[in-house]
């Protein structure tokens, strides 16, 4: 949606060290800078930033990237959010390219409704702190309930009058849209009157990752029974209650450190729990977990332990979602609470430490937690019990990950134990719901086997996983070849030729290339250069695609530099790579050509092994030497007598 226009003013403007640099504490080291790496806890400096390259790499942890996949990946942004970020860093105007005019509509709806939160939420504040009624009857309640200025401040908490029109009229004053109140849920129509919807009540602030505030959740604060305890937003353009968990912008970089998400139920959980300094924690407004909830755990953690009331009714909403937490891999511990407590009263009558090794001490497996409980629901009833066992097969088989085969395993031997079945038979029913569940799957379409690896469309894909390639024999190879292609593509090679135009001679073959999506790379750069653009490695750091711009910044290297003082010591003739890039390229060339005829020496050497006619074997025969006499040739050039 973001203008090419505008993504190019962002890019020219971008300075990694400036942005990397507000989360890091970084330290000039040569031409590189060092620093602590943000993504795993490091005593010892292992975090580079190359300002000429512009990218990161962890040496320790592995992680690497430019600046877009750094705030994507310290900040969990999409590639849009970080645009967009660095555009609001830089003062850029946002262009946007042209859509449809449905299109245009719901982005002004959603646009109007930011604004709209935004004064809702400063009105309830100043009310909150400033006027009579806010401070006698809001903030003395708040005061009661042991909340401080300070955590009042953080959740930007407020309070809305008793007066059927006091917020609607300061709104209608300020010339905001009547039909946005009513959409907002902050004004309702009643009897052909705009009247508050959240009046007598404290305002808790419901914000998304970024921090814009998208909705609220009104507390009731005197004994109604009529009336509800919370009134929340409805649903609309940018307020969608199954992706939202209240508390997540505060605690999103706390549970990224700790690894660690800690699920409670309500706001003042939330906000006790923060002002204790228990500061990873959410929470999911006592509904059952969403797929979009989970995965927006996971973004940060994958590791939840929720905390509910030790109540049944606690321990039925902390069971709920469990199969779609399993699905995606979490590992869910649950912690109830005792004695009639809830979190928020809990941590205020034992404090912080005293919670936190509570949890600690108390986190339950919470599979085997279900299936006590569900055992003692069905107690001697023999249908009930085989209910469970199903039930409980079922929900096994969602723990689908190929990495997780061991922990499925574990739990089958456990659960059998529990249930007192046969492990064998709670194995074989939990590969019928995995058999069953891959037939639905195959029956609602068939696998896209052509689809490519890369997709320009996707927002935000699967970071580069560099395990895959220990497949591919050539790979280290092929991979040197793509890296000089990107760095000295356009050097100068010979009679008026680049290195660009000499590669693409010798590598015109897509079977040259064993790992397909470093083939793409080739043809994307091809592609540019062969309509006249001139690709340098920063093309490839900032294109939308980000699994192709992930593998391009795996590529590239940070060289060990020689200090001026050792090289002076020992009278070092150190060359830079600007300098012998011919003979890196065709080293890089040959070493890949050599890969490639020992492979096929390979294959011919089995083929000669199989019977064949005497014409047949001859001509095999003829290859070996062909083959033989080539590979004879590369190591001459390259001055290789063993090649492994």
């Amino acid at each position: 949606m973001i203008s090419q226009t505008t993504i190019q003013q962002i890019l020219n403007r971008i300075d990694i060290i400036d942005v990397v640099g507000s989360y890091v504490k970084l330290k000039k080291r040569g031409t590189n800078y060092l620093g602590l790496c943000p993504f795993h806890n490091e005593k010892t400096p292992s975090f580079t930033v190359s300002a000429n390259k512009e990218i990161y790499k962890c040496f320790g942890c592995g992680k690497s990237g430019n600046t877009i996949s750094f705030l994507m990946e310290h900040e969990k942004f999409s590639y849009v959010e970080a645009l967009r970020w660095l555009a609001n860093r830089y003062n850029i105007e946002v262009e946007e390219t042209e859509v449809s005019a449905e299109k245009r509509q719901q982005l002004q709806v959603a646009d109007s409704l930011f604004i709209l939160n935004n004064f809702a939420q400063q009105y309830f504040s100043k009310t909150l702190l400033e006027d009579e009624e806010g401070q006698t009857i809001g903030l003395a309640y708040l005061k009661e309930r042991g909340f401080t200025d300070a955590i009042i401040e953080k959740f930007q908490i407020g309070y809305c009058k008793e007066d059927r029109t006091a917020f609607v009229q300061e709104a209608v004053a300020k010339q905001y849209n009547r039909e946005l109140l009513i959409k907002s849920g902050l004004a309702a129509l009643r009897n052909e009157e705009l009247v508050d919807n959240y009046r007598g009540r404290i305002i808790f602030p419901v914000h998304n990752t970024t921090g814009k505030v998208i909705g609220f959740g009104a507390r009731i604060i005197k004994k109604n029974d009529r009336a509800p305890k919370y009134i929340n937003t409805p649903e609309n353009e940018i307020y969608v209650k199954s992706r939202i968990l209240y508390g997540m912008y505060f605690a999103r970089q706390v549970m990224d450190k700790l690894d660690e998400c800690l699920l409670v139920e309500g706001y003042t959980d939330v906000t006790s729990l923060h002002q204790a300094g228990v500061e990873n924690v959410v929470a999911s407004g006592g509904t059952s977990l969403t797929t979009d909830q989970i995965r927006l755990v996971k973004k940060y953690t994958n590791n939840l332990t929720i905390v509910y009331d030790g109540d049944a009714a606690g321990v039925k909403a902390a069971l709920r979602g469990l199969d779609m937490a399993l699905e995606e891999g979490l590992n869910v511990k649950l912690v109830l609470i005792p004695d009639k407590e809830d979190p928020d009263s809990y941590v205020k009558k034992v404090g912080a430490e005293a919670f936190r090794q509570f949890v600690a001490d108390n986190k339950k497996d919470f599979i085997l937690f279900q299936v006590e409980v569900s055992l003692q629901d069905a107690g001697n009833d023999s249908q009930k019990k085989a209910a469970v066992v199903n039930q409980i097969a079922e929900t096994l088989s969602r723990i689908n990950k190929a990495e997780d085969f061991t922990k499925q395993q574990d739990y089958i031997r456990q659960c059998a134990a529990l249930l007192k079945i046969e492990e064998a038979g709670l194995n074989n029913l939990v590969n019928k719901f995995i058999r069953e569940k891959i037939q639905k799957l195959e029956a609602k379409a068939a696998p896209d086997t052509d689809a490519p690896y890369f997709d320009g469309n996707q927002e935000a894909v699967e970071p580069y996983d560099e395990s895959f390639f220990l497949l591919q024999k050539d790979e280290l190879q092929e991979k040197a070849v793509i890296r000089a292609l990107i760095e000295f593509g356009l050097k100068p090679w010979e009679n008026e030729k680049r290195v660009a135009d000499f590669l693409f001679e010798e590598l015109d073959d897509e079977e040259f290339f064993d790992n397909k999506q470093l083939w793409e790379i080739a043809e994307t750069y091809k592609t540019w250069y062969q309509a006249g653009m001139e690709p340098t490695p920063r093309h490839f750091y900032y294109m939308e695609n980000q699994a192709m711009s992930a593998l391009v910044v795996s590529l590239m290297e940070f060289p060990y530099e020689v200090s001026d003082k050792w090289k002076n010591k020992f009278r070092l003739p150190v060359s830079s790579r600007d300098e012998t890039y011919k003979e890196e390229v065709l080293a890089t060339l040959r070493y890949l050509k050599l890969r490639k005829i020992k492979r096929m020496m390979e294959e011919n050497q089995k083929d000669l092994e199989q019977p064949h006619s005497e014409d047949e074997q001859i001509t095999l025969l003829q290859t070996h030497q062909a083959l033989k006499q080539m590979e004879k040739e590369l190591l001459q050039q390259l001055g290789t007598v063993i090649v492994r």
